[in-house]
């Protein structure tokens, strides 16, 4: 209850909600002011705890030089897992769409990447607007989340840097941002209530259908995650050591799966991963170098939820041109800022909102669905990195 409790809630708050939603239809929207209120102090705790997460953990981990020693190898394995798992997201969902019966509601034009038009813009201006804002005080905005991000990226790697003369900048940045994170956690506690009340205003405006939709998504979720915690991860390891090291791979994964499922979180989850990566037989160093960074920059399990829940806006808001390449694209990115906690706040899903130009407030509707995935998400999140680190100790041994 420890673990779970907190989704146990949220999901039995919601499903009162809806409930409320399908019996008194349009009248529920009278309390659609307190969900309203709850999504306004989400909006306004994001853009710290973007900065102060991704700062400190930057800060932290380009600080120690042993990361520097495997770093290249580790990100290029983790794109590679990350645009495989999101295209066998992309490519199940073409053939079954998450939002089934429930008809787009609010079509409109696609207004571009984070509300910019793209029509006459070329590449680099595109780039350009995406990741970068031309006042110091547009950072501020929820609407900017990914040039805050870059911006947090660059001010953490200064920092370090910067050596001893960053030191108390560093200290401030790890507590800036566990305090934010207990900012975070306290304020999810009143989620169940405020997140009812906003179901029940929009099942009551929208109609029961898009439950079904909800379930679709869990569906293909399951599927994706079966198909790669037990296939794609073994062919991996097979590629990496042959058939003895995938073996190998399975007697030691079961004690990291476990925690993930038990814990709901990827932090939790890094003493028993160093260990089974050890006992696969990868370098204690590596180990100890891939499991913490992928917990901040791989989360193949977040990718897969962050494609379905683009792919939910797409369908829901009746957006065009978005294809394979940038739907994986953009759930790579917004899958950086999920935090290695249950659920992991809102961060990713206002991202998403952002990024695709839609109203904001929707991305207390994504939330049900992270909710509803965060166990296999944590334990995809958790075995995915196990698999990096293999997959780097043999990258690094052969470049030698």
């Amino acid at each position: 209850m420890k673990n779970y409790g907190q989704i146990l809630f949220l999901l039995l708050g919601i499903g009162i909600g809806a409930a409320c939603g399908a019996i008194f239809g349009p009248g529920a929207s009278v309390v659609k002011p307190i969900g309203e209120m709850f999504l306004n102090m989400m909006f306004v705790i994001v853009v710290p705890l973007v900065f102060f997460c991704v700062a400190s953990s930057v800060c932290r981990l380009t600080s120690e030089k042993k990361v520097w020693r495997v770093l290249g190898w580790s990100v290029v394995v983790f794109l590679v897992t990350g645009v495989v798992a999101g295209i066998l997201t992309w490519l199940l969902c073409e053939f079954w769409n998450p939002l089934g019966a429930f008809a787009t509601r609010i079509p409109q034009e696609r207004s571009g990447i984070a509300g910019v038009v793209l029509a006459g813009r070329t590449f680099l201006e595109t780039v350009e607007n995406m990741f970068t804002v031309s006042d110091f005080r547009d950072l501020l905005s929820k609407d900017k989340l990914l040039p805050l991000f870059v911006f947090s990226a660059f001010f953490g790697a200064a920092v370090s840097v910067c050596g001893e003369k960053g030191r108390k900048m560093g200290s401030f940045l790890e507590g800036g941002m566990h305090i934010i994170m207990t900012l975070m956690k306290v304020l999810m506690y009143a989620a169940p209530i405020c997140l009812g009340c906003y179901f029940a205003d929009m099942v009551g405006n929208l109609g029961g259908s898009i439950i079904g939709s909800y379930v679709n998504t869990v569906l293909i979720y399951l599927v994706v995650s079966v198909v790669v915690f037990f296939l794609v991860n073994t062919v991996y390891v097979s590629l990496a050591g042959g058939k003895e090291a995938a073996k190998n791979y399975w007697k030691v994964i079961p004690g990291p799966s476990l925690m993930a499922i038990a814990t709901c979180s990827s932090a939790a989850t890094i003493p028993s991963s160093i260990e089974a990566a050890r006992k696969a037989g990868v370098d204690e160093s590596i180990a100890e170098s891939v499991i913490p960074l992928g917990i901040n920059l791989h989360k193949d399990g977040s990718v897969v939820s962050g494609v379905l829940k683009i792919i939910f806006v797409v369908a829901f808001y009746g957006l065009s041109g978005y294809g394979c390449l940038e739907i994986v694209g953009l759930a790579i990115v917004t899958s950086l800022v999920m935090g290695a906690i249950p659920i992991g706040g809102m961060t990713s899903e206002i991202l998403i909102c952002s990024l695709l130009g839609v109203d904001p407030g929707f991305a207390a509707t994504l939330l049900v669905i992270s909710t509803l995935v965060d166990i296999p998400a944590t334990l995809l999140n958790t075995t995915d990195n196990i698999v990096s680190a293999i997959w780097v100790d043999k990258l690094c041994n052969s470049s030698k």
